[in-house]
């Protein structure tokens, strides 16, 4: 969904935390100028090292340490760019949190009105989406102030959307986590497991049917698809809590640990 970086960024990344761990100032100048502007072509970087009085000769001084470094100590190597990328990942949400936090109304498990929310993509043709059902289910009956917004991403198989429109028009009325769970619990999407789980959920099977082709919910799907391709998310489920990005059915442990650190925060 999104483009990688070029590849030498993730390099000169790892080198800027490499630095800041070894304390080495012109360095660490150098490898930030690469970290904060890693789009700038090797010109622009040359006019940054000159302006900055740093010779080609330091330059080349610069690049033995931080290889040298590295050699003599790869086990940083993980450490730092774990770090970095959580950095890129806090960058990427926070001028997109309110809109990320604010669900489709009515789209929504846990407390509505808790104060810590969870994001989940998901899918209901997800295999891994359903095994995290039930880590999601010990989460909410583990934290009464935990709100999680679900943004339907039908991305997997082509039933995943008609699913993820029934799921808007349950939410429309006010039962969107009973059709959840039935989803869920039922068969892969179709016309059949679709219909089985909305009756299940109790819904006005009419409405729900004129709800779920309306406009505003097809713009919904697209809107959450955006999101996604702006975090670079890329597969579901995928889970925003804070200021982390959690990708994967992980285990429950995993999403506590970042709900309660967002708590703290």
């Amino acid at each position: 969904m999104t483009e990688k970086p070029p590849r030498r960024f993730g390099m000169f990344a790892a080198t800027a935390a490499v630095f800041a761990l070894a304390g080495a100032g012109g360095g660490w100048w150098y490898a930030n100028q690469r970290a904060t502007a890693p789009v700038a072509d090797d010109a622009q970087l040359e006019a940054s090292l000159a302006s900055a009085g740093i010779s080609g000769k330091e330059r080349a001084a610069i690049e033995g340490l931080v290889r040298n470094y590295i050699l003599e100590h790869p086990e940083i190597l993980p450490e730092a760019m774990e770090g970095l990328q959580a950095r890129e990942a806090e960058a990427r949400i926070a001028p997109m949190r309110g809109a990320l936090e604010t669900p489709f109304p009515g789209a929504v498990l846990g407390n509505p009105s808790g104060k810590v929310t969870l994001v989940e993509f998901t899918d209901f043709a997800c295999g891994y989406c359903r095994q995290s059902v039930a880590a999601l289910e010990t989460l909410v009956a583990k934290n009464p102030d935990l709100r999680v917004v679900v943004r339907e991403l039908p991305i997997i198989a082509p039933e995943s959307a008609p699913a993820a429109r029934m799921a808007l028009a349950a939410a429309a009325q006010g039962k969107y986590p009973a059709y959840h769970k039935a989803m869920f619990e039922g068969a892969r999407p179709s016309d059949a497991s679709i219909a089985a789980a909305a009756g299940a959920a109790g819904l006005d099977i009419a409405s729900a049917n004129a709800f779920a082709a309306r406009s505003d919910v097809e713009d919904e799907l697209k809107r959450n698809l955006e999101m996604a391709r702006q975090l670079g998310i890329n597969g579901t489920p995928a889970w925003i809590v804070g200021g982390r990005i959690i990708s994967g059915a992980v285990p429950p442990e995993e999403l506590q640990s970042a709900i309660d650190a967002a708590r703290k925060g």
